[in-house]
């Protein structure tokens, strides 16, 4: 009797590098791109069902968009035990489990019929994504040299933008024809293709390090997080300075010091210190924040102001972000070449110059903008994401040691998304906000002020960019 052939045996990185020369890192950096690409897509393509999820459950935006932030605090909180993973179950096995449940929740995402049930499962769907996205820069940091560190991270960054460019046009397409719970069949092709490769070209895991899990500093940062987004998500309900939002500062608040006054005393915290002691790491990790708090909340406005104040159907909607993707997908790449050779501080400062300017332009024209103006000032803002995305990672962890680039990454990603997330929930309780003290017929006012608000936090990441400085340090080359 025959039997099915069960998965390859995993080879050692030496094996692979024998079978496959050179290119190997490319194939793996392939490998955990396509992982991320899974979890990009999840990300940005929900943007476009916000209405047509809102008029389905009959609920609210405020509501809505806990499908949205739901799974990026999910996907942000679920990076804090990824470098202690790594150590024990290695690279490969994580990475497999994560598309796993990605693809998993995918299918159950797309069955689903009850709002409840939605956004939990967007929230385990997040926490699959939180596991993969700090794996890709490790890749770039780990197996590239130095000189070739900027190339790599553009070729990355070129998979994973177009993804965001595409989604909302393809998103479009699929709710107008067949509804919004098929948008979470998007990114499944690409769970189950980086899968399958994986198993073939990811090493087997070296011999785990046995250390103690650090459950109190996790839960610490988690309650931070988790607070902080219910706090901004609740504004429009409970008001700045009512008793609810100021006891939920508190709670941050007090987490973070207790958290701090832990990190100090443990062995092997989940987080260390000493990283932010770095001038450079530490300016950068406000960059990043402030970056992603932009780059989210300005994906999820665009389609979302297109459909509500200009009423534009989901497919215009999607496909006005198109142009300006394939852009930055272009973009990207010599960009990456760039950062190798050029400072990466400079770099980033110019690309969030633009991407202020762009949504600086959408706040003066407002509901009198035409569709090709915004696909235009659109198009500027992503010239200027794709001078960041390859140069903000390299500028950031380069001041780091190789021993601190697990940690380094997962916070970087960390705060991009923690960024993301806030901004989604800030820019979304904002326009109800306005649109109220507006008034119905005054709603693109609320979005014009909104695209200030996003304008106003790329500023702010000019001014701390300006504070980086660039120190050399080694990176070595070792097996992710």
């Amino acid at each position: 009797m025959k039997f099915l052939p069960g998965p390859p045996r995993p080879l050692s990185r030496e094996r692979l590098l024998e079978i496959h020369g050179e290119r190997y890192k490319w194939l793996a950096l392939l490998v955990v791109g396509l992982g991320t690409v899974a979890a990009v897509l999840a990300t940005t393509s929900f943007a476009v069902a916000v209405p047509a999820m809102s008029a389905h459950f009959g609920i609210g935006q405020d509501r809505v968009q806990w499908v949205i932030t739901g799974y990026m605090g999910a996907l942000t909180v679920a990076m804090l035990p990824t470098p202690w993973l790594l150590d024990r179950v290695g690279f490969r096995r994580l990475f497999l489990g994560a598309s796993l449940l990605m693809a998993i929740t995918s299918v159950l995402g797309a069955l689903a019929s009850d709002f409840g049930f939605v956004v939990f499962v967007r929230i385990v769907q997040g926490t699959a994504a939180g596991l993969l996205q700090p794996l890709a820069t490790l890749v770039v940091m780990r197996l590239f040299p130095r000189g070739s560190q900027g190339r790599a991270s553009g070729l990355l960054g070129f998979g994973i933008v177009l993804a965001p460019a595409t989604a909302p046009a393809l998103a479009g397409v699929l709710l107008d024809h067949f509804g919004w719970a098929s948008i979470f069949l998007l990114n499944l092709p690409f769970c189950l293709l980086a899968a399958v490769l994986a198993l073939y070209l990811l090493p087997q895991a070296g011999e785990a390090v046995r250390r103690r899990f650090d459950w109190l500093g996790v839960v610490l940062l988690c309650v931070a997080t988790l607070v902080a987004i219910e706090a901004v998500a609740a504004l429009r309900v409970h008001g700045l300075l009512s008793a609810w939002t100021l006891l939920a500062l508190f709670v941050v608040a007090l987490a973070m010091v207790l958290f701090l006054r832990h990190a100090r005393r443990t062995e092997a915290p989940v987080v260390q210190p000493e990283l932010f002691r770095e001038r450079g790491f530490a300016m950068g990790i406000l960059v990043t924040f402030a970056y992603g708090l932009g780059i989210y909340a300005s994906t999820y406005l665009i389609p979302v102001f297109l459909q509500s104040a200009l009423g534009y159907a989901a497919t215009p909607a999607g496909l006005a972000l198109l142009p300006a993707g394939i852009v930055l997908a272009v973009v990207i790449p010599l960009v990456g070449v760039l950062a190798d050779r050029h400072s990466p501080r400079w770099i980033t400062f110019a690309g969030l110059g633009l991407f202020a300017a762009s949504f600086a332009l959408l706040a003066w024209r407002g509901g009198g903008i035409g569709y090709g103006e915004l696909v235009a000032f659109t198009i500027l803002g992503r010239i200027g994401l794709g001078l960041i995305i390859p140069a903000l990672t390299l500028a950031t962890l380069r001041h780091l040691e190789p021993a601190q680039l697990g940690q380094g990454s997962m916070l970087s990603n960390f705060s991009r998304q923690f960024g993301g997330v806030l901004g989604v929930a800030v820019v979304a309780v904002f326009v109800e906000w306005r649109a109220e003290v507006h008034g119905p017929a005054a709603l693109p006012s609320a979005y014009s002020e909104a695209f200030m608000l996003v304008a106003a936090a790329f500023v702010l990441a000019m001014m701390a960019t300006l504070a980086m400085r660039r120190k050399k340090a080694a990176v070595a080359a070792i097996s992710p």
